[in-house]
């Protein structure tokens, strides 16, 4: 098998989430409309409405949407969330518990084995990047993500202008790497725009899957955090 030399990584879901918890975020919004939610059915609702992200991205991205455009989306996101979480609800419903979300106070934030992962996989001599679905440039993602000086460079959709499951924005990674795509690992949390985006580009996928959604996935290896990352990594090294 190739020799390993660089690992990447996408960003929301594998390395970062939301900070407060996204079910605390989401229960304070939808408490005012009397919906009692759980952090399981959260979780169940994110997993769907996350897949309705990763198809709109590989179609017509987000970012290129017109503000109508993006009110629509987002309702029917919140809506997908609301489902899992129990609740079929209309649209404008869904319309109004978003809004509610989003005069929150919430931040994107590094899960806590992030750091001590990234630095870990470095010291292996191994190439480590962050490939993003996010409109901004890649030194602003990496310092306020506070993994600038834990990843060796990040590549975003903002500055390539290419979306994951596009191949390019994975051939901008491996062009900044100085690696082929058979010596490179991707670890991300979405079945397409990850894992086939990975792997339609040539490189090793692994699915991270922080919050369960895919128990039963076999087709390529599976993860749970950084130490289960870093230990398959540790294997595979060694072949």
């Amino acid at each position: 098998m190739t020799e390993i030399r660089a690992v990447f990584f996408d960003l929301y879901g594998t390395l970062a989430g939301f900070d407060p918890p996204r079910e605390e975020i989401q229960a304070r919004a939808a408490t005012k409309f009397g919906f009692k939610v759980t952090k399981q059915g959260i979780d169940a609702g994110y997993h769907m409405a996350d897949e309705f992200l990763t198809g709109q991205n590989a179609t017509r991205p987000v970012r290129t949407l017109n503000v109508n455009e993006q009110w629509a989306f987002f309702s029917r996101f919140e809506q997908l969330i609301l489902q899992g979480a129990g609740y079929d609800v209309e649209l404008a419903t869904a319309a109004q518990v978003w809004s509610e979300v989003q005069k929150q106070e919430y931040r994107f934030a590094l899960f806590p084995d992030v750091i001590g992962g990234l630095d870990q996989i470095r010291s292996r001599g191994l190439s480590v990047g962050a490939i993003s679905n996010i409109n901004q440039s890649a030194e602003k993602l990496c310092d306020e993500m506070k993994l600038t000086g834990h990843v060796d460079f990040a590549v975003t959709s903002g500055e390539t202008g290419f979306e994951k499951p596009d191949p390019r924005i994975f051939e901008a990674a491996l062009s900044k790497a100085r690696v082929t795509a058979d010596e490179a690992l991707f670890v991300g949390d979405q079945l397409e725009s990850d894992i086939y985006g990975a792997e339609n580009a040539g490189l090793r996928p692994i699915l991270m899957d922080r919050y369960n959604g895919y128990p039963n996935y076999e087709k390529h290896p599976r993860v749970t955090d950084m130490e289960s990352t870093m230990a398959l990594i540790d294997e595979m090294m060694a072949e």
